[in-house]
């Protein structure tokens, strides 16, 4: 061949080569999640900085809240994050209120999730990877009395540990959200920090 009749096959090979190529260089954030909250905070309680490192998404979209004032003393709110671009897809799905039950947390446990560590006084709860999710999904609920608080990782950075990252996120935002929600206290110190 030709070099003429070569820069085809060059250019051919290299569009072949460039997706895997692309792939492979694409850098996974291994970072843990921080051990302590730190602003800014999506939906007043929930670090920023923990869900770009779960979900991989930076400045997602927020829409939701949580109301911790209710007159059941049960917190009650959600705080759903999507992707900035394209179809704009739900990452990350936090939600909290009444329901609590530890009977689902025994059943849960007895079909393979894992238990929670200890993060609430009287807290129970579980958390699990979808096995068949092409997604990277991972869940993890919490109950404390009637009061629950749930996490739904819908779409997780490959790469990562995803089940780690459900619990870090719960061990940074179930003590206030959780604890408030279910002994509510009529002391200013207990207001949300925003951020």
């Amino acid at each position: 061949m030709t070099r003429k009749a070569l820069r085809p096959v060059a250019a051919l090979a290299l569009i072949l080569a460039c997706p895997m190529a692309c792939t492979e260089n694409k850098q996974v954030d291994r970072a843990p999640i921080p051990a302590t909250a730190a602003p800014p905070y999506l939906c007043e309680y929930i670090p920023l900085r923990a869900v770009e490192l779960m979900t991989g998404v930076h400045e997602p979209l927020v829409r939701g809240g949580f109301n911790l004032s209710l007159a059941s003393g049960i917190g009650s709110g959600t705080c759903a994050m999507y992707q900035r671009s394209g179809d704009r897809l739900k990452v990350l799905l936090v939600s909290m209120g009444p329901g609590g039950n530890v009977a689902d947390v025994q059943e849960k446990l007895a079909n393979g999730a894992k238990l929670l560590p200890d993060i609430v006084p009287g807290g129970r709860g579980y958390y699990f990877t979808d096995s068949v999710s092409k997604t990277n999904t991972a869940y993890a609920m919490l109950v404390r009395d009637e009061a629950m608080i749930n996490i739904q990782l819908e779409i997780g950075v490959e790469g990562r540990d995803n089940a780690a990252d459900v619990v870090a996120l719960m061990k940074l935002i179930a003590p206030k959200l959780i604890t408030d929600a279910s002994a509510p206290s009529k002391s200013p110190s207990h207001a949300p920090t925003k951020g």
